[in-house]
């Protein structure tokens, strides 16, 4: 069997990889020729191939070559904040690439079954009483990133109902573990906690805003429900990843505080803060579970865990 992981060097796209050579799939990645290799550069057995997304010919010529039996389109501007500063840049990645890749399958004749990393940031603003979220609630996006995962997953829809392509969306909740970028909340904690550690920084550590509410998920949990999607999950049909548990942003930075032995003052640094936020995501992963039997077996404790020691072990 064959697998096409589009941004295979980042996060999520090397834990994709990890989890299929692990199962004997053969494994191609996209890259660019910016791309850290950081995170896939211990991987012997996957080929990876250079690939401008956003090139209708580039992508063409990939699958053509590449005529995988599975695609995770995992490649995106992925972090919400940017989205404020460049929406533009985040809107042509994040729906160009994906309807590029749709049109060579289509024009091909491909029979691919194709995976589309999706978002709980789609639901936006969500009511005290529509939580936990179901697939069903409504979509009120509220970054332009939002807004692109919305557009990506209509586009699947469409392409599904249109083509016959089959296509399933996953509304991923927040993920975290070993590797996560350290733009993001919790990496951003742990590495900010290892440098103080280290001498690196003064023993302050600043955050945004702390009341947020949010479903984190470990990574290595997501990439198998990724697996799942393509292998048992039903064809034009979206699927919540989550883990049905919810924390605030200070409960998790108090818990990684808790894994140090340093006296550690927290400070607000407004510029943390976003133009908007959204206040709870907690999700409801029934339909995904009654389709396929996945369920989250990574303890959260571990996951910030591993996460922290993952920015210890860094030189």
């Amino acid at each position: 069997m064959k697998a096409l992981v589009t941004g295979i060097s980042g996060f999520v796209g090397s834990h994709m990889a990890e989890f299929l050579l692990a199962r004997n799939v053969e494994v191609t990645g996209t890259i660019r020729h910016r791309s850290r290799m950081d995170h896939i550069r211990h991987l012997k057995d996957i080929r990876l191939m250079e690939c401008e997304l956003r090139d209708p010919f580039s992508v063409e010529h990939l699958l053509t070559e590449v005529k995988p039996d599975l695609i995770f389109h995992l490649a995106a501007q992925s972090f919400v904040p940017t989205s404020w500063n460049s929406p533009m840049d985040t809107i042509t990645n994040n729906i160009g690439g994906q309807v590029n890749i749709l049109e060579a399958v289509r024009k091909l004749g491909l029979p691919a079954k194709i995976q589309l990393a999706c978002s709980s940031e789609q639901y936006g603003h969500v009511e005290p009483d529509e939580v936990p979220i179901k697939e069903t609630n409504p979509l009120r996006p509220l970054s332009p990133y939002a807004v692109s995962k919305v557009c990506q997953e209509y586009l699947g829809y469409q392409y599904f109902k249109s083509y016959g392509l089959h296509i399933i969306p996953t509304r991923t909740f927040n993920h975290t573990g070993p590797r996560r970028g350290e733009n993001f909340v919790t990496s951003n904690f742990s590495k900010q906690i290892s440098d103080i550690e280290k001498g690196k920084k003064e023993p302050v550590i600043h955050v945004g805003n702390l009341t947020a509410k949010r479903d984190f998920t470990d990574v290595r949990d997501v990439v198998r429900a990724y697996w799942l999607a393509l292998e048992k999950g039903e064809a034009g049909v979206t699927y919540n990843i989550a883990s049905g548990t919810c924390y605030t942003i200070q409960e998790v930075l108090d818990l990684l505080l808790s894994y140090s032995h340093i006296q550690i003052e927290v400070k607000e640094d407004p510029a943390r803060l976003r133009p908007s936020d959204v206040e709870i995501l907690l999700g409801d992963y029934q339909r995904f579970h009654d389709r396929t039997g996945w369920k989250p077996e990574i303890p959260f404790e571990q996951t910030m865990q591993d996460l922290l020691n993952y920015w210890r072990a860094q030189p």
